[in-house]
């Protein structure tokens, strides 16, 4: 991970920290080419928490933005649902 990733990561702990009471509801917002296999990656990442998981595709199909809604326990375990979708190719998260 660069130093700019991890300084993002470090500030958005401190701002979960100290805006949200834990455990919380969070939720999560990927833009993602649309690729069915890449899209199940995001699901099964979050598979066995009771998420609830919202797929919207672009117009023109290119792109799915995917929204996971699901209790967290901690800012730490959001960073760490962060990192883990990271290396799946072609998402970003908002």
């Amino acid at each position: 991970m660069d130093k700019k990733t991890e300084d993002f990561y470090i500030r958005l702990k401190e701002e979960l920290t100290n805006s949200t009471l834990w455990p919380s509801e969070y939720l999560y917002k990927f833009i993602m080419p649309s690729n069915a296999h890449s899209i199940a990656k995001v699901e099964a990442a979050f598979n066995n928490m009771g998420a609830v998981i919202t797929t919207q595709q672009s117009k023109t199909g290119k792109f799915t933005s995917v929204s996971v809604s699901v209790n967290m326990p901690n800012p730490q375990s959001v960073i760490d649902k962060y990192i883990e979708v990271s290396d799946i190719e072609g998402i970003i998260s908002l």
